[in-house]
């Protein structure tokens, strides 16, 4: 029986195909960004080391970040899962993108614009339907736009529902392709996602990497049944609500089910710190 392609929002699948391979990485830049042209000449991937084979790692928030020509840092994820605090983490993530540049005693005048691309396996605006915003800093009243440091694209593939024959529509239909077929219909679209394409079929029939994409795969859907169970058993209150104890026992149930630290942090509303202490504790 012929096997199922994995998915491209599968994080350890989305590492493969835009964390190794530049000519693929720099036509998805091209197709959403409004950069010019020599900013893509040098690419250069900050974490070549991208393969994570452990569940612990960070699970369904993928970061593929990459510097540009000119300096600019730019950070790639794929989010499958709706999260309670999706658009502050976003802003926080940007904002530390631009910190991080600073160094103590450098010139703030050495920092390079900050984008973050985000692809969401779920509707996050509600005002219309289009799939793709770019978010930048402006003045309401009067409609001037702050220098442009930093930027957040938003990317939401259900609203892509039908291939409109743009760059950028094509890479959405490959995202949200589920079977050879639509795969290979995308793939006659563009050179680079074919090339992509053949990533995922030699992803999908190699025995090793199938089996680290579906635990992967499975490790989200156990973390989104056990919160649903919490949902169903009133946990769900007491984390709105903010009482610390069911906190405490919803993170404590979520590490003895090896779920990674970030989205427990995420689910419960406590530090990472936190976690990690409850974590030592019941090492």
């Amino acid at each position: 029986m012929e096997l199922k392609p994995l998915s491209a929002t599968n994080d350890f699948v989305f590492r493969k195909i835009f964390g190794e391979n530049l000519y693929v990485l720099k036509d998805f830049l091209e197709a959403v960004l409004d950069l010019p042209a020599e900013e893509y000449k040098n690419l250069t991937v900050v974490d070549p080391n991208l393969e994570r084979e452990y569940i612990e790692d960070k699970l369904g928030i993928l970061d593929v970040k990459v510097t540009t020509g000119s300096g600019k840092v730019v950070d790639i994820e794929v989010q499958v899962r709706q999260q309670r605090a999706i658009w502050k983490r976003m802003l926080f993530y940007t904002s530390k993108m631009l910190v991080e540049q600073v160094k103590s005693g450098y010139p703030y005048d050495r920092m390079n614009r900050a984008i973050s691309i985000l692809i969401a396996d779920f509707v996050m605006i509600q005002e219309n339907n289009a799939y793709r915003h770019c978010f930048r800093l402006y003045d309401r009243h009067t409609q001037v736009r702050y220098p442009d440091f930093m930027e957040i694209n938003v990317l939401e593939l259900p609203k892509m529902r039908t291939p409109d024959g743009t760059r950028l529509g094509n890479w959405m239909s490959f995202f949200k392709a589920t079977t050879e077929e639509e795969y290979m219909d995308a793939a006659q679209t563009n050179p680079a996602i074919n090339e992509a394409w053949g990533v995922i079929k030699v992803l999908s029939g190699d025995e090793r990497n199938r089996a680290l994409a579906e635990a992967r795969e499975k490790s989200r859907m156990d973390f989104e049944s056990f919160l649903g169970d919490a949902r169903y058993e009133g946990w769900q209150e007491g984390l709105q609500e903010g009482r610390q104890e069911e906190k405490l026992e919803v993170a404590r149930n979520l590490l003895q089910k090896k779920m990674p630290h970030d989205d427990i942090s995420d689910a419960t509303g406590l530090p990472l710190d936190e976690i990690k202490r409850l974590a030592a504790d019941l090492a």
